[in-house]
């Protein structure tokens, strides 16, 4: 027998409407859970950005440092060559 066309009770409406918040509810966690997840993984991308450009800027310290040292000793040398001795 088809009750498709039968009136709904109120009871049937309840139990759509709980049926509904369920599904509802259960999408809600689910787009949370997806979003604390792509949260976690940006910032897990991010902290290793940054620990990728801490470690760029001490070499480029490091590099600055070592190229100050070659053009002082390179000034001291061209004074020497620039200033004869006198006699």
């Amino acid at each position: 027998m088809d009750d498709s066309n039968a009136p709904a009770t109120k009871g049937d409406v309840q139990q759509l409407r709980t049926e509904m918040n369920h599904q509802y509810n259960d999408l809600v966690e689910r787009i949370s859970d997806s979003e604390t997840k792509l949260l976690q993984a940006f910032y897990t991308y991010a902290e290793s950005n940054q620990k990728r450009v801490a470690a760029i800027e001490m070499e480029s310290a490091g590099l600055k440092s070592r190229l100050s040292t070659i053009e002082e000793r390179l000034t001291g040398v061209e004074k020497r060559l620039n200033m004869a001795p006198q006699q």
